[in-house]
């Protein structure tokens, strides 16, 4: 078991390492982006299935609260926690709408939309993000290798070079802690 343990340590590190070499300027990128909302009073709006749910969830909370620094609160919402909601949508409009139903409401132009798939076909997360660019929002995707084809569908998507769905959900919480230290580190200087 210990050289189990090992071989999945060192395949996570690999993942993340490149991540660091390949993908660090679009992080920046991303970041930047949400500052930029940030700033003109704009908020972020968070999706995602199963694993990436969390994700969304556990990223909207440290914006919310805080990741380092003690801060004023940050708008953001993850749109995968109101369990009324998601199952009247998914009961009355199909499953495929739970997202896009709630950004038709709450998205406003200017608006960050993180959409979370590792598989990138998830067809819920396609119709939100059409809806939420349609609404003038600035959609930013995480994925894995098999979402590259959103980078046709977004403003800025960041793509995890792996096919392992825990790899890629390991990376985007990483990146996820990333963005949030440096949305906090640019816009609440000491």
């Amino acid at each position: 078991m210990r050289e189990e343990v090992i071989r999945e340590l060192a395949e996570s590190a690999e993942i993340k390492k490149a991540v660091m070499k390949n993908l660090a300027d679009t992080i920046v990128t991303a970041a930047a982006t949400i500052i930029d909302a940030y700033k003109a009073g704009k908020k972020v709006l968070l999706i995602g299935n199963g694993g990436s749910a969390a994700d969304a969830q556990h990223i909207a909370s440290e914006l919310v609260g805080r990741l380092r620094r003690e801060r004023k609160a940050l708008p953001a919402i993850a749109l995968t926690t109101d369990t009324s909601t998601l199952t009247s949508l998914a009961n009355d409009y199909g499953y495929d709408a739970v997202f896009s139903r709630q950004l038709e409401a709450l998205v406003n132009r200017g608006d960050v939309l993180i959409a979370i798939t590792t598989s990138g076909t998830s067809p819920n997360i396609l119709k939100a993000i059409d809806t939420a660019r349609s609404l003038g929002a600035v959609v930013i995707a995480l994925t894995g290798e098999k979402g590259k084809q959103l980078s046709n569908k977004t403003e800025l998507t960041i793509t995890v070079p792996s096919a392992n769905t825990q790899r890629i959900q390991e990376a985007h919480i990483t990146i996820g802690h990333i963005i949030c230290h440096l949305v906090e580190q640019e816009l609440f200087v000491d």
